[in-house]
């Protein structure tokens, strides 16, 4: 009798590894890349996770005299390096460039699952405290690299939007949009910010960044605001103000909701025909071919379905209560980005000069995945357009952030566009800006 209880017991524990590992065990897509990219991506049946994925790549930084790979026909060199987890870069009138040195606010998850998150976040190298800076880079001599540095803006709180409005600039806090006095030249604010709008921060606060766009015409400003959760498991009271990309009229304060249901809406710019695009970051444990991140339209009064739908009606059932009769009405995306490639920096190329295939279309940069098997993004990619819309597959700009072990020498972020036309990549992983240009 003894022997059969030992023999059942050893059984039980063998189901319970087998269990175990089947529950922690990675999802492995089954579908390239390129089918999950594009204007009419797969979209495969969802394989719901328990345990999400884990594929984080190690950060190691980049050794003397190393670079991303440019396309053919471009040069990349570093216009800028030794900051502080730089994130957004923003381009004055004059040609000052604007970064904001910034992080996740502290102590945004408690318990067993901060603990893990803070591990993670350590292995891909951003786990290190808020700089809470903005600083002022200048290439005063034109050679392509900044000879002064100053800081620009400092005591802020997790800063990563910022839009110049005449002599005003804005900075979106991850709490708050603040108004500063700016003269062209300066090169330090003193003066303390003015609270224009307050913005929902409420811990765990998991989509921190806030980013500023100014309309043409200088009377609005837009705010992208993430969600504070995956698929809203923390209640959708805490999503109040969040998911979606706001709208702030300067002349009355009035704010509300441009468009909604944006998971995490970060990259925001205008085309040349002055509409409004952001890239965005779709939900996790779902596995590895699904959903696809994207780029957007920002319509007015459009729906993209988060939480409770995704890529124009698929349902996500692990929402509940459900709510079919919002899907009939809900926006699809227009260009799928990779999944879980999380695309952070958006601008458009009509002021850039990077030679014909980058004349028409949107430079992105896709921050990496930290869940997929294989590693997907960690690149900056452009995507073509045709009569205003976005078409076919993205040509690579900028590629080998990660080394042939997948360690990440860098991580792309934002990018922008400098007074000469060339394209200014922020790295926030080798702590250095990188500058594109054309031969020649």
């Amino acid at each position: 009798m003894r022997k059969h209880i030992l023999g059942f017991s050893a059984f039980v524990l063998f189901l319970a590894v087998i269990g175990i590992w089947y529950a922690v065990r990675p999802d492995v897509a089954q579908l390239p890349l390129s089918k999950v990219t594009g204007t009419d991506p797969a979209i495969t049946d969802a394989r719901e996770e328990k345990v999400p994925t884990v594929s984080v790549a190690t950060a190691i930084g980049w050794k003397t005299g190393e670079a991303p790979v440019a396309a053919e026909g471009l040069i990349v060199e570093r216009f800028a390096e030794g900051l502080d987890h730089p994130r957004n870069v923003y381009v004055l009138p004059n040609g000052d460039i604007l970064v904001a040195e910034t992080n996740a606010p502290a102590n945004r998850m408690k318990g067993l699952e901060g603990w893990i998150a803070e591990k993670l976040f350590s292995k891909a190298g951003a786990a290190v405290p808020s700089a809470n800076r903005i600083t002022l880079l200048r290439d005063g001599d034109g050679d392509g690299k900044a000879e002064l540095r100053t800081a620009f803006l400092e005591g802020l709180n997790s800063p990563f939007g910022m839009a110049l409005i005449g002599d005003t600039l804005y900075v979106a806090n991850t709490d708050a949009v603040l108004a500063f006095p700016y003269k062209t030249g300066d090169t330090k604010i003193a003066a303390e910010g003015k609270k224009i709008l307050d913005l929902n921060a409420k811990a765990p606060n998991n989509h921190w960044t806030r980013n500023l766009a100014a309309s043409p015409d200088g009377k609005k400003l837009y705010i992208a605001v993430g969600s504070n959760s995956n698929i809203g498991e923390n209640g959708l009271d805490t999503e109040r103000g969040r998911a979606q990309v706001i709208e702030l009229d300067l002349a009355t304060g009035k704010s509300g909701a441009y468009s909604s249901g944006l998971r995490n809406p970060v990259g925001l710019d205008w085309d040349s025909k002055g509409q409004l695009w952001t890239v965005v970051n779709e939900r996790d444990m779902l596995g590895s071919d699904t959903v696809p991140d994207y780029l957007a339209v920002v319509e007015f009064g459009a729906d993209y379905g988060w939480p409770h739908h995704y890529w124009g009606g698929f349902t996500d059932h692990r929402v509940q209560p459900g709510k079919p009769e919002k899907r009939q009405y809900e926006r699809r995306p227009d260009y799928a980005l990779g999944v879980h490639t999380a695309p952070l920096g958006l601008v458009f190329a009509d002021r850039a000069k990077l030679g014909g295939p980058f004349a028409s279309g949107a430079f992105i940069a896709r921050h990496g995945s930290w869940n997929r098997v294989p590693k997907s993004g960690y690149d900056v990619i452009f995507v073509p357009f045709k009569n205003g819309r976005p078409t076919g597959q993205p040509l690579n700009v900028l590629t080998a952030f990660l080394d042939k072990d997948e360690q990440a020498r860098g991580r792309p972020t934002t990018v922008a566009v400098d007074k000469s036309g060339a394209l200014l990549v922020s790295d926030d992983v080798g702590n250095i800006i990188w500058r594109v240009r054309a031969k020649g």
